[in-house]
C-alpha cells in the first residue's frame, strides 16, 4: 500500500513549482499564509499545488490540480503589510490523496510519485540534444536569462535537466501542469522536445517579422530624410533664382539709363543675356 502523509497546502495561481527548483513567493491569502507558519513551526515541509481557476481568491480541494510538488521553507519573511515572502525549494511530485481540513488552513494527505521511465539508450545524448535545442530557443526568446542556459548545462540528471527547462518554457500553465504531471522521464523529454519546436516556429516567425517591420521603418525614414532634403534644396534653388533674377533686372534697369555710346549699350545687354 503506497504510504501517505499529511502536508499543509500552499494554493498556487500562475505559477507551477517542478521539482528542485527554487522559486521566490509572495502569499497574502489569509489561509495560505497560516499555511507557511504552520509549516515553518515544524519540518517547514508544504504541498505546492496550482489552482485550476487562477481567478479565485480562495481554492478548495476540488478547485486545485491532484499533482504538485513538495516544497521546503527555506526562508519566510512575514512584511509589514501582513503579506508573507517566502522562498521555498521543489522536492518530489506528489499526488493530492485525501483533505483532512479546510480550516484554518487547508491540510491534504500527500502520496509521493516515483519517477519512472527512465532513458535506456544514450542518455547523455539526449541531455546533450535538449541543452542544445533549449540554448537555440533562449537565443531566440530573449526573455529568458542567459544565466539559465548555464546552470542547465551544469544538471546531470536527465529528470532534472528536463524538469528545469520545462519550467523556464513560455507555455500554458495547463501545459506546465501537464509535464508535472508525467513520472516517465521519457514522456516528459519527448513533451519538452515538442513544446521547444513549436515555440521555436512561432519564434522564427515573429523575429521574420519584426525584421521586415524594421526595415520598412528604415526605408520610409530613410525616404522621408530624402524628401526633406530635396524640399530644402529646390527652396534654397528658388530663393537663389529669385534672387538672381532681381539682380539682372536691376542691372538691364541701370544699362538703359546709363547714357552710353549705341556700340558699349549692346556690348552691355549682350555680358547681361550670358549671365
Amino acid at each position: 500500500m503506497t504510504e501517505t502523509f499529511p502536508l499543509p497546502v500552499l494554493p498556487l495561481r500562475d505559477v507551477v513549482v517542478f521539482p528542485h527548483m527554487i522559486v521566490p513567493l509572495f502569499v497574502g491569502r489569509q489561509k495560505s499564509v497560516l499555511a507557511l507558519e504552520q509549516a515553518f513551526k515544524g519540518n517547514r515541509q508544504v504541498f505546492m499545488v496550482t489552482q485550476k481557476d487562477m481567478t479565485k481568491l480562495d481554492s478548495d480541494p476540488d478547485g486545485l490540480y491532484r499533482v504538485g510538488t513538495v516544497g521546503t521553507i527555506l526562508q519566510m519573511l512575514k512584511l509589514p503589510d501582513g503579506t508573507v515572502k517566502a522562498l521555498v525549494e521543489g522536492g518530489k511530485r506528489a499526488r493530492l490523496d485525501l483533505c483532512r481540513q479546510t480550516d484554518p488552513f487547508l491540510e491534504v494527505d500527500v502520496e509521493i510519485i516515483p519517477e519512472t521511465g527512465r532513458v535506456e539508450k544514450d542518455p547523455e545524448g539526449v541531455m546533450r540534444a535538449l541543452l542544445s535545442q533549449f540554448e537555440s530557443y533562449v537565443k531566440l526568446n530573449r526573455k529568458i536569462p542567459p544565466e539559465v542556459v548555464v546552470s542547465a548545462g551544469q544538471i546531470d540528471d536527465l529528470g532534472r535537466l528536463v524538469d528545469l527547462i520545462g519550467a523556464h518554457l513560455a507555455i500554458k500553465i495547463e501545459d506546465k501542469q501537464k509535464l508535472l504531471e508525467m513520472p516517465s522521464v521519457q514522456s516528459r523529454v519527448d513533451r519538452v522536445y515538442a513544446h521547444i519546436e513549436g515555440e521555436m516556429g512561432v519564434l522564427q516567425v515573429e523575429k521574420r517579422l519584426r525584421t521586415r517591420v524594421k526595415r520598412q521603418m528604415e526605408r520610409s525614414q530613410r525616404e522621408f530624410y530624402l524628401n526633406e532634403q530635396m524640399k530644402a534644396i529646390q527652396k534654397e534653388l528658388t530663393e537663389s533664382e529669385d534672387g538672381a533674377s532681381g539682380e539682372l533686372i536691376e542691372l538691364e534697369k541701370q544699362i538703359n539709363q546709363t547714357h552710353f555710346t549705341k556700340e558699349a549699350k549692346e556690348k552691355a545687354l549682350g555680358e547681361l543675356k550670358k549671365l
